[in-house]
């Protein structure tokens, strides 16, 4: 049985074409809406904010030691025995308050055979005065001899002498009864009694250590980068671990002139007010130098910083596109981190989500 041939006319043809076209059209304009739809689904959902700028105080981390403003180590001025001693270690003391006494008794009587023969030698010596006027009044009339004025003029010169000796034999044992009171040099505390009542002393032997610690130094390292912008009475404040939870201030007064070589540092001293006596010295301390108060700066969350192979970055999202940026950063304050280079305020950071991130990623801002 042969096959029926179907003969197919062009205006059939034409319809089987249309319909062929309109599939077709039906078909891509399907693929062409669901292909942003697919790539909207690719996209990483993020959370972001916006760096910004608040005022922050600029600082340095700092660790250094306390140390007394004055301190002195008393020693015997006289040669002699030790009568008594005054105060002991811990006692508070005011400039000139006695602290002990060396041998006073002897020096005393030092003084007074000084004072003695002072007035010897004056009395010797305005007896010579007058018979050198005796001598001159004669020899007018020459009736002394050129060589009693010569004689007269030798012993009033050897007088005065005796009288210049004599005074400074008396200003110095004067000044060693002084000494034979040990006082104190300024307002201070006895941090060391070493002399006892009965010790014999020689000169330079010590008796007390005594330190200021109303006024104390905290002394510090600074890195060299930061030469240029440490200057004098700038704020440091810092706290110890005796007082914990209470802050104490100082201000810059002392920066040296030379860097370590060992440490590319070089050391910076504050005066630290201590009234109330609560800080004591070779006190180990920790704070921060205050280079600028409230000095505007860019901030992140927290969150926004991550740190890959030791180098810190953010990622940056311009349009749909997340862009991984190095950045300098500062200290934590209050949740947020400082970035202190490589990003611009305003600019819309990634604060979840980094970790299916990389450069170039497509990203959706969730809502």
């Amino acid at each position: 049985m042969q096959p029926k041939l179907i003969r197919v006319t062009t205006s059939a043809r034409s319809a089987l074409l249309v319909a062929l076209s309109a599939v077709a059209f039906v078909s891509c304009s399907k693929q062409a809406a669901e292909r942003p739809r697919r790539q909207a689904d690719d996209a990483i959902p993020v959370a972001v904010a916006k760096a910004e700028v608040v005022p922050l105080d600029r600082t340095i981390a700092v660790v250094g030691t306390l140390f007394p403003k004055d301190e002195a180590a008393l020693a015997a001025e006289v040669e002699g025995r030790v009568e008594e001693t005054l105060v002991e270690f811990g006692d508070r003391i005011k400039a000139d308050q006695l602290l002990a006494r060396i041998d006073t008794t002897t020096y005393d009587a030092l003084a007074r055979q000084a004072t003695a023969n002072l007035e010897r030698a004056r009395a010797n010596a305005a007896n010579v005065e007058q018979s050198l006027k005796r001598v001159q009044e004669l020899r007018k009339d020459n009736i002394a001899s050129l060589s009693d004025l010569d004689t007269a003029l030798a012993e009033a010169q050897q007088a005065r002498a005796t009288v210049k000796a004599a005074e400074a034999a008396e200003v110095v044992a004067r000044l060693n009864l002084q000494r034979s009171h040990v006082k104190a040099p300024f307002d201070a505390a006895v941090a060391e009694r070493i002399a006892s009542a009965g010790d014999f002393m020689r000169v330079g032997s010590l008796l007390f250590r005594v330190v200021n610690d109303g006024v104390l130094k905290f002394i510090f390292q600074v890195p060299e980068r930061y030469a240029g912008q440490v200057c004098a009475d700038q704020p440091v404040v810092f706290s110890v671990d005796a007082w914990p939870g209470q802050t104490f201030t100082g201000k810059v007064y002392l920066i040296s002139p030379q860097v370590n070589k060992t440490s590319l540092a070089f050391n910076v001293g504050a005066l630290v007010p201590n009234p109330e006596r609560k800080l004591k010295a070779s006190t180990f301390a920790r704070g921060e130098l205050v280079l600028e108060r409230a000095a505007p700066t860019t901030v992140v969350p927290l969150d926004a910083v991550g740190v890959f192979a030791g180098v810190s970055k953010v990622f940056v999202v311009e349009s749909d596109t997340a862009r991984s940026r190095d950045v300098q950063v500062g200290r934590v304050r209050e949740g947020k981190q400082e970035v202190l280079a490589g990003l611009k305020a305003g600019e819309t950071v990634v604060v979840s989500g980094q970790t299916k991130l990389f450069d170039g990623a497509k990203v959706r801002v969730r809502k």
